[in-house]
This record gives C-alpha cells, sequence and structure tokens, in this order.
C-alpha cells in the first residue's frame, strides 16, 4: 500500500487527507490508508470541509472507496465524490480500508478526513473498553527460529481467562529478508477477526505495514522485504484455543555466495540449514538430498558399525533355533523304538487272547521259565499217550471194561487233556 501526504496518529484517533490538501491534489495518485483501533473497538470516519472530488457516474474517475475491514476486498461500505462530503462512517469492527484515486484530468480539492475509536457495543455487556493488556512481548534473531503462541503461557504472560494481545519481533541476519511459513495454525473462530486473528508486519507494527492477516481456516507463507518481522497475535477471552506455530528463515537474494545454498525459488540460506531436518527453502530442495550427511549422526554410525555383527549374531541363534525344533521332533521317536526292542509278546498275546480260552494265568514271574519247560514236557507226554488212549477206548468199547478204571483213567488225566490255543505263540504256561 502506498501513503500519501501526510497521516498524523494519536492514542485517540488521527486525521489525513488527500496531496495537497486545500490545495489542488494531483493526477493520476492512488493512496491508501489502513485504520486499526484496540480490541472491542470500532472506528468512526468524518470529512472536513471545504471537500471536493471529481463528480462522476457511480464514482468511476476521481474517488474515495472506503472499506470495513483491513483489505481491499473486505465488504465495500461505498465510494465517494463530488461535491457533497459524505456522512459520518462508521465500522463494524477494528479496522477500516481506505483509498484515494485519481485520473489523469480534473482535480479537484480533495479531502480531511479525521477518525476516533470508540466503544464497540458487542462488548458492552463487559463494561466497554477494558483496561489495557498486559504487555507481551517477545524477540527472535538469527538465521531461523520458531515463533510459537505457547510461548505466552509457558512464561505467564497472560492469565488464564485473559484476552491475548502479544507481538514477536524477528530480526533477520544482516542484509537478509524474512520467510515465514506456518508449521501449525488453528483460530477457535474461524473468519470472526474480530475475535482472533495473526498478523505480520513487515517492517514495524505500523498499520501501514500490514502485510497480511490470518483469521480463517487458512494461513499461507508470507515473504518479507526487509530484515525486520512483525507477528501479532490476538484472541478474546473466548478464543484462547487458538494457536500457531510458525518458521521464520533469513535469506538473501541470489547470486549465493559460498557460504550459501540456493533454495531454487529466488532466495539463499545458510548453509547451515541445509540438512537439518526442518523445511527452510520455499520447497524442501534443502532436505531432498541429505542421506550421506545423515549417515553421519550417531545411531547412523552405530547401525553402520555393528550391522555386520548384529546380523551375524541373529543369524547363530537362528540356526541354534531351527536345531532345537528339530532335536525336540526327533527324540520321542528314539524312545518309541527302543520300548519296541524290549517288547513282551507274552505280554501281547496275554492282552489279544480271547478271555474264554484263557484258562490259566501267570502271576509269579519268577517261576514263569519252569513252568514254560513244564509245558514242552506236558506236549512231549500228551503225543505218546493219545495212540494208547484211542486203542484203550476202542477196546474199552468193545470189550467192556469195568466203568472204575475207566473213570480212574480220566480223572488221572484230567489235569493233563486240557485244549489250548496256539493260535500266536507258544501254549500258554500252567500253575
Amino acid at each position: 500500500p502506498t501513503q500519501c501526504d501526510n497521516w498524523v496518529r494519536t492514542s485517540n484517533g488521527g486525521h489525513f487527507a488527500s496531496p495537497n490538501y486545500p490545495n489542488m491534489y494531483p493526477p493520476n495518485q492512488e493512496c491508501i490508508y489502513i485504520l486499526e483501533a484496540a480490541p472491542r473497538q470500532r472506528i468512526e470516519l468524518t470529512f472536513d470541509e471545504p471537500y471536493y472530488i471529481e463528480p462522476s457516474f457511480e464514482c468511476r474517475f476521481d474517488h474515495l472507496e472506503v472499506r470495513d475491514g483491513p483489505f481491499g476486498f473486505s465488504p465495500l461500505i461505498n465510494r465517494y465524490c463530488g461535491l457533497k462530503s459524505p456522512a459520518l462512517i462508521r465500522s463494524t469492527g477494528r479496522f477500516m480500508w481506505i483509498k484515494f484515486t485519481s485520473d489523469e484530468e480534473l482535480e479537484g480539492k480533495g479531502f480531511q478526513a479525521k477518525y476516533s475509536f470508540i466503544p464497540d457495543p458487542d462488548f458492552t455487556y463487559l463494561g466497554g473498553i477494558l483496561n489495557p493488556i498486559p504487555d507481551c512481548q517477545f524477540e527472535l534473531s538469527g538465521a531461523d527460529g520458531i515463533v510459537r503462541s505457547s510461548q505466552v503461557e509457558q512464561e505467564g504472560k497472560t492469565k488464564p481467562g485473559q484476552a491475548v494481545d502479544c507481538i514477536w519481533t524477528i530480526k533477520a541476519t544482516p542484509n537478509a529478508k524474512i520467510y515465514l511459513r506456518f508449521l501449525d495454525y488453528q483460530m477457535e473462530h474461524s473468519n470472526e477477526c474480530k475475535r482472533n486473528f495473526v498478523a505480520v508486519y513487515d517492517g514495524s507494527s505500523s498499520i501501514e505495514n500490514l502485510k497480511a492477516k490470518f483469521c480463517s481456516t487458512v494461513a499461507n507463507d508470507v515473504t518479507l522485504q526487509t530484515g525486520t518481522g512483525v507477528v501479532r497475535m490476538w484472541a478474546d477471552e473466548g478464543s484462547r484455543l487458538s494457536r500457531f506455530r510458525m518458521l521464520f528463515t533469513s535469506f538473501v537474494d541470489p547470486p549465493c555466495s559460498g557460504n550459501t545454498y540456493f533454495c531454487h525459488s529466488n532466495m539463499c540460506i545458510n548453509n547451515s540449514l541445509v540438512c537439518n531436518g526442518i523445511q527452510n527453502c520455499a520447497y524442501p530442495w534443502d532436505e531432498n538430498h541429505c542421506r550421506e550427511k545423515k549417515r553421519t549422526g550417531l545411531f547412523e554410525q552405530i547401525t553402520k558399525t555393528h550391522g555386520t555383527i548384529i546380523g551375524i549374531t541373529s543369524g547363530i541363534v537362528l540356526v541354534l533355533l531351527i536345531i532345537s525344533i528339530l532335536v525336540q521332533v526327533k527324540q520321542p521317536r528314539k524312545k518309541v523304538m527302543a520300548c519296541k526292542t524290549a517288547f513282551n509278546k507274552t505280554g501281547f498275546q496275554e492282552v489279544f487272547d480271547p478271555p474264554h480260552y484263557e484258562l490259566f494265568s501267570l502271576r509269579d514271574k519268577e517261576i514263569s521259565a519252569d513252568l514254560a519247560d513244564l509245558s514242552e514236557e506236558l506236549e512231549n507226554y500228551q503225543k505218546m499217550r493219545r495212540p494208547s488212549t484211542a486203542s484203550r477206548c476202542i477196546h474199552d468199547h468193545h470189550c467192556g471194561s469195568q466203568a472204575s478204571n475207566i473213570k480212574q483213567s480220566r480223572t488221572n488225566l484230567s489235569s493233563m487233556e486240557l485244549p489250548f490255543r496256539n493260535d500266536f505263540a507258544q501254549p500258554q504256561p500252567m500253575k
């Protein structure tokens, strides 16, 4: 914005006028004035006599444009020209944007305007204009740094429940400019600039040096043309959750010298900011090719030095684990084979023989061998006895031998001529 002629400011207001007032204003002029009141205040604007701006239809030529806000796109209050001075103009917020324009012909005396501050009716229930907010200022300097709203509470600049009106003054390195990039930004009441905002000034905190003001949901990067930047945050009592965090970087214009790095965006930053883990350039050129430099860090050195040892150790542990698993899998099989070699066939036969064929069972393991021999002798004896018995039975049947002799012989052989089953192995030993 271009300010024309003198501008007087006081604590209660001030006044400004068109160039050469009360004489004729020059052609091809464009003068911009931005008025700012304190929080919870509004602006009243009045015009003195004489007043004359070239009249035209809809004030298309020479005119005075007044907007309700701090920007050229703020809501238009009206355009003024002609012979009659405008009536009282009042803002709805803390700011008022005014522009005077003249073309190349038909000049006039111009104007002189006075402005003053009045209490904001929206805050009358709090008593109108409150006491001045406690001093809340911070200073930063160097090649880069962080501007953060959390510093206000950490240093106790304001008490809980109070409004926040703080200023951060940034000093760049010698002969450098300042580039600002938001890392975090949130306004509790978005698009309500009179309740919370973040303003950036280029050179000083004067209203004519206002570079940008953010109160919506998005905040853009800002490039200042001087080595001094001012950041101001305002948040009323109901907007204490508003916050921001901003990175500032000192830079110089190309060509870059030996101790600076070219950012490919008309910026040369200090070499110490390259590969520092923070994007200081407008585009991340300073952090794109940092793999080689990052290896020099402590963690990377440890990883590179002991990587082979860690790998070998891990391999050995893995091999031992596999061997342990294989041993555990094979061990039960060896035990089963050992049991098979000591398997007792006699016991197996005893289990699988049908119960109705088992006439005798072994109860004494110590005499099992003797009984086995006795069984073999009994078998031989039976072979010898069968022919004689058969012939005697036939002879008795036909010859009529005495019953007592037959009964006695049957009684004597009853314990020997017993049937047995020999399907699986040797006959069962008898007790």
